[in-house]
């Protein structure tokens, strides 16, 4: 083989190697492109918008004309619906109220109290005679349930014997230690002391304590203001049956106090309507702001009125 033929075959060798190579580096990008995936294309994603829903205010459509209103969670210390709820307005006899627990906190519920001259003097409503006595107990539910003057004068001037004060000093007394701070009573029973000057005063965040408070210490009192009736007899044997003031009890279940109130300052109560300040709600209304709360709440409410106030006190428990 001469020098031409071999020059001739180092080329082809060069070229098949060239080739090769060529063909090797193609081989491995077309790999690349196979068997390597490409980073995946970035994909925005659309906002993801939760719904929410506020509950509905239970108490919105509330058909309430009283001066001043609440709905009080009295396990939790809660207010759930309010209106003017610190609003210092007359409380007739829900005064009655301040009276008993002042009693009950310084006096055992068997107490003996004797109706003294000057109760039976009072306006009415009233049932008793000098002299007449009763435990402490008894003629707290007689008092609550009827709303009687004379009963409600003997138990503060009763408190205030034995405690060497003035039946103003012990109410004030309770109040303080209740804190409440815009609850004053002149007198136990409520009535107005003048045509300007009513027996007591205090707010519906007030009333709202106090009731939760007379339930926890006297719970056997406060369910006679439930029923209809209550009985009570006498430590000389004279019987007494009375009506209750608030012609609702017989048709709201479960209920744990109810006091009403009403004067000449405090309103009036005409046909079945029961007048509050700046208007009035009837019965049924009423009624249906106790349906209400107890659906809001899930909880029995603890329920009075008089002419500035509508009440309901949510303690703790389920319907």
């Amino acid at each position: 083989m001469n020098s031409s033929d071999l020059q001739k075959l180092a080329q082809r060798s060069r070229f098949m190697r060239e080739t090769g190579f060529a063909l090797l580096f193609a081989s491995s990008i077309l790999a690349l492109f196979l068997f390597i995936p490409l980073a995946p294309e970035k994909i925005v994603s659309a906002p993801i918008t939760i719904a929410t829903s506020t509950p509905p205010d239970a108490f919105a459509q509330i058909p309430l004309e009283a001066k001043a209103a609440i709905v009080y969670d009295l396990a939790l210390g809660e207010t759930l619906y309010a209106k003017n709820a610190d609003a210092q307005l007359p409380l007739a006899s829900l005064t009655k109220l301040l009276t008993v627990y002042a009693a009950l906190a310084e006096l055992s519920p068997t107490t003996p109290v004797t109706i003294p001259a000057e109760a039976t003097r009072l306006d009415g409503p009233h049932a008793f005679s000098v002299g007449q006595i009763f435990t402490l107990s008894d003629l707290a539910r007689l008092t609550l349930v009827a709303s009687l003057n004379d009963g409600a004068a003997a138990i503060a001037h009763a408190t205030a014997l034995r405690e060497n004060r003035s039946p103003h000093e012990v109410l004030a007394g309770a109040a303080a230690a209740l804190e409440l701070s815009q609850t004053y009573a002149v007198n136990g029973s409520g009535l107005d002391e003048t045509a300007a000057i009513s027996g007591g005063y205090g707010s519906a965040r007030d009333l709202a304590r106090l009731a939760g408070a007379l339930v926890e210490k006297a719970p056997h009192i406060a369910a006679a203001t439930t029923q209809p009736f209550t009985e009570a007899v006498s430590a000389g044997g004279t019987s007494f049956k009375v009506k209750n003031t608030d012609p609702m009890v017989g048709t709201i279940p479960r209920l744990l106090l109810s006091k009403t109130g009403y004067t000449d300052l405090a309103g009036k109560p005409d046909d079945g309507i029961l007048v509050l300040s700046f208007g009035y709600v009837r019965h049924f209304l009423l009624l249906k702001l106790y349906r209400m709360v107890a659906e809001a709440t899930g909880r029995i409410p603890i329920f009075y009125q008089t002419q500035g106030h509508v009440v309901f006190c949510v303690p703790k428990g389920r319907l």
